[in-house]
């Protein structure tokens, strides 16, 4: 299946589990920039101006919630496809991660399918069930 070629930002403070994303979203044939927390993660974001960023929630701060809600307000990076990337899955998080200015939530570990499909656009759903839905549409 081709696939659109994206720029991609992984931001996890985990940096293993952020290169090992990185390479794979790389391997999809994705230009992928690494950040390995939130000050530098909205720092790489205004100066990378990815397509997708792929955000860990649970980072000391500013934490995944506190950087979607900064990049929004940003107008280099108020467009950027927001993904929430966290073990976390329960609805009370999913709500705030899709008030925060998320469009989707993946539960770690994902399936490499998934992941790449919500990367590529193909999966735009706040979780497996729940379409997204923002205040602005």
């Amino acid at each position: 299946m081709h696939r659109e070629r994206k720029r991609v930002l992984v931001v996890d403070d985990n940096a293993e589990a952020a290169n090992v994303l990185a390479e794979l979203l790389q391997l999809d044939g994705h230009t992928v920039a690494i950040a390995y927390g939130g000050q530098q993660g909205i720092a790489t974001a205004i100066e990378f101006r990815p397509d997708v960023a792929v955000l860990d929630l649970g980072m000391p701060a500013p934490d995944g919630f506190e950087m979607a809600a900064t990049l929004r307000r940003h107008v280099s990076t108020n467009q950027v496809v927001l993904i929430a990337w966290s073990a976390w899955n329960d609805q009370a998080t999913k709500e705030k991660a899709r008030l925060s200015g998320f469009d989707l939530h993946v539960t770690k570990p994902a399936e490499l399918p998934f992941i790449l499909d919500a990367v590529a656009g193909t999966t735009r759903l706040i979780d497996s069930t729940t379409p997204i839905a923002h205040p602005a549409e």
